[in-house]
C-alpha cells in the first residue's frame, strides 16, 4: 500500500509529548504509527504536538536525535495558527482535543484538505469524567458542562472535513451522519507475527478439553474507569461458585495498591497473580496466547480500547460488560459474551456456565483470531492513508 501523491501531511495529533533537556519523551506506539505513515505516505509528513503530559503510562521513549519526521511542539496553552497549517495539502486532525475546535474559524491563505480523526463520544466523554477519581463533584460536574458546550464545535467540525475517521463503532454510530464520506477503522497493534499460531489453539483446546482452570486475563489501566475495581469481586465470587480458575492482571494504576492488599485479605493468592506492566510484544503477547482462555473486561466506559482486539489476535474469547464498543464488536465477530453494565453477578454467572461447555468457548477463541486478523494493524492504517490520498477518486 502506498499513497501516490507527493503531498505535504500534517497530522494535529493528540499523543503525549513531554520535553525533557535532550529532547523529548513520546509513546513508542506514535513513534511506530509515525515511521508508517514516513514509509507509505510519498511526500513530506510533519506532526504537531502539544505539551502539557505529565506521564506517558506504557512504551515511553525519549528521543534525543532527529525522529524521522517534522515535528512542531506547541506549548499547552498555545493556540494553533493559520501559519502552522498554511502549505499543507492533507491535515488529518483528532477532534478529541478540544483545543483543536476552533480551527475552522482559521483563515489560511491556501486551505488544505482536512480529514478529523475521532475515538470518544460525548456520552464516553461524561462517564470519563464522572468516574474521574482525581476530582470531586463539583469540578466533575463542570468538567462535564464544558463538555456539553463544546460538542456544537465538534460537530460543526465534522461536518466540515473532507473526511471523517471514526476508531472505534460508538463515534462511527453517534456522528458518521454528519460527514459525506465517513470511515471506521479499529485501531491496534496486531501485526501478522503477532498473531496465535495453530499450534497454540491446539494447546489451547487441549487444555480446555482436560478439565483444567479456566484461564482468565486482564490487562491494562488499572482506574475505575476501567472496572478494574471489579476484578476482585468477580473472583471472590467465582471462587465461591466453585469454579477453578486463574486470572492474571497485568497494568499500573491508580488502583494497584488496593488490588494488590484485596488479594491477600481475600486469600486469592492461588487464583489471582497481579503483575507490573510488561513490553507488549516480546512478552504480554507470548503470555496471553499460551496461558489465556478468556479476556475478562469490565470496562465501564465505551472507549475504543486496543485491548479488545490485541486480546482477540492472541485467539483468546472475552467476556465483558455490554458498554457501546465491546457490544458492537461482539455482535460483529461472535468472538465472546456481553453481560449488562457493571453486573458483576452476571460476568461471574456466564464465566460459570461456560466453564461446563469448554468447546463453545474453543469456538468462540477461533472466531476472535479469525476477526482480528482481517483488522490488523496494517490492514487499519492501509484503509486510513488511502482515505486520505488527495489523488483518490
Amino acid at each position: 500500500m502506498n499513497v501516490n501523491s507527493r503531498s505535504r501531511l500534517l497530522l494535529i495529533a493528540p499523543a503525549p509529548v513531554i520535553p525533557t533537556e535532550n529532547g523529548f519523551v513520546m509513546d513508542g506506539k506514535f513513534l511506530t504509527g509515525m515511521a508508517l505513515h514516513q514509509k507509505f505516505w510519498n511526500g513530506e509528513v510533519d506532526c504537531l504536538l502539544r505539551e502539557g503530559a505529565e506521564n506517558i503510562p506504557f512504551g515511553a521513549q525519549e528521543i534525543t536525535t532527529d525522529p524521522g519526521f517534522g515535528l512542531k511542539v506547541l506549548k499547552q496553552d498555545q493556540a494553533i495558527s493559520a501559519e502552522h497549517l498554511d502549505g499543507y495539502d492533507v491535515v488529518l486532525c483528532s477532534v478529541d482535543d478540544a483545543e483543536n475546535l476552533d480551527i475552522p474559524n482559521l483563515e489560511i491563505q491556501r486551505p488544505p484538505k482536512f480529514f478529523v480523526t475521532m475515538e470518544y463520544t460525548l456520552k464516553t466523554r461524561l462517564q470519563a469524567a464522572w468516574l474521574d477519581p482525581q476530582h470531586g463533584l463539583a469540578k466533575r460536574l463542570y468538567t462535564m458542562l464544558w463538555l456539553v458546550r463544546k460538542e456544537g464545535l465538534r460537530k460543526r467540525f465534522i461536518r466540515k472535513a473532507e473526511g471523517f475517521q471514526s476508531n472505534g463503532y460508538p463515534a462511527y454510530q453517534t456522528y458518521a451522519h454528519l460527514n459525506r464520506d465517513p470511515l471506521l477503522y479499529l485501531d491496534n497493534r496486531m501485526t501478522p507475527s503477532l498473531f496465535a499460531t495453530e499450534d497454540e489453539l491446539k494447546a489451547r483446546a487441549e487444555r480446555l478439553n482436560s478439565g483444567e482452570p479456566l484461564r482468565l486475563i486482564y490487562s491494562g489501566r488499572l482506574e475505575q474507569m476501567k472496572g478494574a475495581h471489579d476484578l476482585l469481586p468477580i473472583a471472590s465470587k467465582l471462587r465461591g461458585q466453585g469454579v477453578r480458575f486463574h486470572l492474571d492482571i497485568f497494568g499500573e494504576g491508580g488502583l494497584k495498591q488496593q488490588i494488590a492488599r484485596g488479594i491477600t485479605s481475600q486469600g486469592l493468592e492461588n487464583s489471582v497473580a497481579l503483575h507490573a506492566p510488561v513490553d507488549f510484544e516480546t512478552e504480554l503477547v507470548p503470555h496471553i496466547r499460551k496461558n489465556s482462555d478468556i479476556y475478562l473486561c469490565c470496562h465501564r466506559q465505551s472507549d475504543p480500547s486496543c485491548t479488545y482486539l490485541e486480546n482477540m489476535g492472541c485467539g483468546v474469547a472475552v467476556v465483558g460488560y455490554g458498554n457501546q464498543m465491546w457490544a458492537a464488536l461482539n455482535q460483529a465477530s461472535g468472538s465472546g459474551w456481553t453481560v449488562p453494565m457493571g453486573d458483576i453477578t452476571g460476568i461471574v454467572d456466564v464465566i460459570a456456565e461456560i466453564d461446563k461447555k469448554r468447546a463453545e468457548i474453543g469456538l468462540r477463541c477461533d472466531k476472535a483470531l479469525e476477526f482480528a486478523k482481517s483488522h490488523d494493524f496494517l490492514i487499519e492504517f492501509g484503509k486510513r492513508m488511502s482515505h486520505v490520498d488527495p489523488d483518490r477518486s
